[in-house]
């Protein structure tokens, strides 16, 4: 070996020891975990996170599951050469409350279940040798943490992933509400300029240096933009730094239409080496709503197709893993979404770089959630309650700060007016957002009239006409009474939806009773089809999202053909099975050219003469009964063909529909078997 190439490896290693950028150690093995009340030894079983032991009770429909504390325990090399350094432990969620010790020492308590949480460990550890930590987690029922109630499950355990960071001792901070501690602000863009302020925030551990902060735009590998400063840093101290940034002509996001990224990387230098590095996504776009002609991107007007989206499995509940997300993302993408609310909380930093990625506008909220139509509160007007609504939406805001997708800050959901009033605190959160993000309007989900209606930069609200209560025509009512009282308010439909079992099958149409174990899939279509063309009609409503993409947990549910769980989505718990509305509503929505029947899974037919219904966006169809052509149709502007009276035969039937143009060959089929009524 000659010495040049000794040389090389000797450098190397001080680069990587001596001074190096971060170093991220996945720490989602190795867990021990137990309830706290198993205080016999060798108690515990191993598991991976991310975890919940809620996902067998919550989803079984148990009303009482298990609300209460479990222990996480594992071990954790600390390499002597890290001494010098800084060390952070990072967790993604933990819900609800984390409570976390070092060696036995007591390093701080998190409460709220949804957003990041960082500690530093730099000096409860011992370095070269094996530290011991622990994660005391409860998701027990409190009166000072959001939520206080949901229609959905609350559950225990640190479900989303754990890391421990080495960084030097001066650093791009992490301990700002754990956010990437890089903030990029959109002061001014127009298709000719844009104006970017870039805020980064320094973290001194020990004595007074002097460091080189780098701050570069880059567009694929070539750099459009550099910036430089030296800064001294003072002991102990943090420090912020503020590149005002120009991009002439930029390339900006487009939503699905065009969801180009800058890539934005952020380094920190001392005597010509490398310290820390952060990169961060830069979308550059603008947009706004107006109260007469809805939601503008870059100027241009954009119809969202919004759906709601909950983040539980069956078998896993909350814990899910990077391809659960991408899952969820291909499923939306195919049925044409371009708009998702994510409800009702801080959700994986997954989704929120696939929202980014797929050009989806993002409405991000807090876990305030009113009692909706149940008997329990929302909101609680104590001191600490208070303090943790706005510590959430802090972290909220700062740790998603630089994702183009989100474009709305969500305060709360079915809030009351009864009892404790959260109006003013409202108001307060409203400052807060504003105060924390300038750029992005603030929004809510109502339920009902008030004062609530006003609080908000714009509002939408819950409704679900023709499933709980009234019809779909009362929703066009809804909207233009309240267009029309208040023609300055920017008005959104939050959430819309019915119940739907793949199993629940009927030939007439028959509105079921909402809290019966009969949820027939034909109505859910009926509401979906009635509801989207009211909501189309009224270029006024700036979003509209359908409540919900997908079936999810909710333990208190005893209705329709499973008890604990929601079964308004669009698709299957499990994400295997689309039910009929999804295809209604990817027929309007994605443009590449689709075939479908519904009803295919009603099998048996109780009457002879049958309506068909095909949902296209093709040309002209053609509808076949048991090899003999019926007819051909042309869809109508809601991509639906509808062959009415259509006889079938005793027994057996193969029904099928295809493309008239050779130019498109798509074809659909099932096999139905009819009876006459006795």
């Amino acid at each position: 070996m000659n010495l040049r190439y000794i040389l090389l490896i000797i450098f190397s290693y001080c680069a990587l020891w001596g001074y190096s950028q971060r170093i991220c150690k996945s720490l989602n093995d190795n867990w021990i975990f137990r309830f706290s009340h198993q205080v016999e030894k060798d108690a515990g079983i191993r598991v991976t996170i991310p975890h919940t032991w809620n996902a067998q009770d919550a989803l079984s429909g148990k009303l009482d599951y298990k609300r209460g504390i479990g222990n996480y325990e594992r071990t954790l090399y600390i390499d002597s050469r890290w001494k010098g350094k800084r060390l952070f432990l990072r967790f993604e969620g933990v819900n609800t409350i984390a409570n976390v010790f070092v060696n036995g020492k007591y390093l701080g308590e998190h409460k709220g279940g949804y957003s990041a949480f960082v500690f530093e460990i730099t000096d409860k550890v011992n370095y070269g040798k094996d530290n011991k930590l622990l994660v005391r987690v409860s998701n027990a029922e409190r009166l000072d943490v959001m939520p206080l109630v949901g229609d959905f499950n609350m559950y225990g355990g640190i479900y989303r992933g754990v890391e421990l960071i080495v960084t030097e001792s001066v650093c791009i901070s992490l301990q700002d509400y754990a956010s990437p501690g890089v903030y990029l602000t959109q002061q001014k863009v127009t298709n000719d300029e844009a104006i970017i302020l870039a805020t980064i925030l320094l973290s001194n551990r020990l004595k007074k240096c002097n460091v080189m902060v780098r701050f570069e735009v880059k567009d694929g590998l070539n750099i459009t933009s550099q910036y430089e400063r030296q800064i001294n840093l003072e002991e102990g101290k943090e420090e912020k730094v503020v590149f005002p940034v120009k991009i002439g002509s930029p390339h900006l996001w487009n939503g699905k239409k065009d969801p180009f990224m800058y890539q934005t990387e952020t380094t920190l230098w001392a005597d010509g080496l490398l310290l820390d590095k952060v990169v961060q996504p830069l979308g550059i776009r603008y947009f706004g709503i107006d109260p007469n002609k809805g939601f503008f991107l870059n100027g241009e007007y954009l119809k969202l197709h919004g759906v709601c989206r909950h983040q539980d499995r069956p078998e896993l509940g909350n814990a899910l893993h990077s391809e659960h997300h991408e899952e969820d993302m291909h499923i939306m993408l195919e049925m044409g979404v371009n708009a998702v609310r994510l409800a009702h909380y801080q959700q994986s930093e997954d989704i929120y770089d696939l929202m980014d990625r797929s050009g989806i506008i993002t409405w991000a909220e807090i876990p305030f959630v009113g009692p909706g139509g149940y008997e329990d509160k929302g909101f609680v007007n104590s001191l600490d309650f208070r303090e943790n609504g706005k510590q959430q939406l802090r972290e909220l805001i700062r740790q998603n700060y630089n994702h183009p997708s989100i474009c709305f800050w969500g305060l709360f959901n079915e809030l009351t007016e009864q009892g404790d009033n959260p109006v003013e605190y409202i108001r307060e959160l409203n400052i807060l957002a504003h105060s924390e993000d300038s750029s992005r309007p603030t929004t809510a989900a109502s339920n009902q009239s008030g004062s609530l209606n006003f609080l908000t930069d714009c509002i939408a609200w819950n409704r679900y006409d023709g499933w709980y209560n009234s019809t779909p025509e009362n929703l066009a009512e809804f909207l233009d009474e309240t267009h029309s009282t208040y023609p300055d308010l920017c008005i959104g439909i939050s959430e819309y939806g019915a119940g739907a079992s793949i199993y629940h099958q009927q030939d007439s149409l028959c509105r079921p009773i909402p809290v019966s174990f009969w949820h027939p899939e034909n109505w859910q279509t009926y509401y979906h089809m009635e509801n989207w063309k009211i909501i189309n009609e009224r270029p006024f409503v700036w979003g509209s999202f359908v409540w919900n993409m997908f079936d999810f947990g909710a333990a208190h549910r005893h209705e329709g053909d499973r008890i604990g769980i929601n079964d308004k989505g669009l698709v299957t718990f499990d994400r295997k099975i689309k039910k009929d509305a999804f295809y209604f509503y990817k027929a309007n929505w994605n443009p590449e050219p689709m075939l479908y029947i519904a009803e295919k899974r009603c099998r048996n037919r109780t009457n002879l003469v049958q309506d068909i219904t095909v949902f296209t966006n093709v040309g002209e169809v053609e509808l076949l009964v048991n090899g003999m052509i019926i007819g051909k149709a042309s869809p109508d502007q809601y991509a639906t063909v509808k062959w009415k009276n259509v006889k079938l035969e005793m027994g057996e039937n193969k029904i099928q529909v295809r493309t008239v143009s050779k130019q498109r060959s798509l074809q659909d089929e099932c096999v139905v078997w009819a009876d006459s009524i006795r």
